[in-house]
């Protein structure tokens, strides 16, 4: 009966909301591609879940075929979500959905429906902003995060934007310098400096 509930909706609402705004449907991903970049929702359903509970995740990821060529990994038409170079949870980028959603005997249809349709609205917002895989390195260096490292080193380099890339190494190495694996992840960006003949600033 829940899954009833959730198969409903995902035909009768998310399905028509996200066609609207130019998201294709296959199995429980949804798809809609640019020129430079693959935006995708995924709808995983908990590996728990009994005939009375349905819980599910919105998994939000961007693909990138210049990054994936960065990486020597062929192009691909429709990625998984674990395939994305941008991923997260809808909860992390729209803040006022939950990150796992519920259907039970007690849940409000209504309300499920408006908060996850909200959600997704958010999303798209967001994914209005990243436009480019640049746009992805400027949001992993920004961070400082480690995903997207090495891939970050080689685009920005690649485009000469050396000043860029000088300052994600400083705040990296603010963040993890005093971490033991940092110097795993140095010797692996000198090796990219390298390679684009810049100068590596060891400190």
């Amino acid at each position: 009966m829940m899954q009833q509930l959730f198969n409903e909706m995902i035909k009768q609402d998310v399905k028509p909301f996200l066609s609207k705004r130019g998201f294709t449907k296959k199995s429980l991903n949804f798809y809609t591609i640019t020129e430079s970049l693959i935006y995708m929702f995924n709808f995983q359903k908990s590996s728990g879940n009994a005939a009375d509970n349905v819980m599910f995740y919105v998994n939000c990821g961007i693909y990138a075929a210049e990054l994936a060529q960065i990486q020597s990994r062929e192009i691909l038409t429709a990625p998984q979500e674990a395939e994305c170079h941008f991923r997260a949870r809808i909860g992390e980028i729209a803040q006022s959905v939950p990150d796992r959603f519920s259907i039970t005997p007690d849940t409000n249809m209504d309300d499920l429906r408006k908060t996850l349709l909200n959600g997704l609205e958010e999303v798209i917002h967001f994914y209005d902003t990243m436009i480019s895989a640049r746009s992805l390195v400027d949001y992993y260096t920004s961070g400082p995060y480690l995903h997207l490292g090495e891939e970050s080193f080689h685009l920005l380099l690649q485009s000469n934007d050396v000043a860029a890339a000088n300052h994600y190494l400083k705040a990296l190495r603010e963040k993890y310098g005093t971490e033991k694996r940092w110097t795993i992840f140095e010797n692996k960006y000198s090796a990219i400096f390298n390679k684009y003949g810049v100068e590596f600033d060891k400190q």
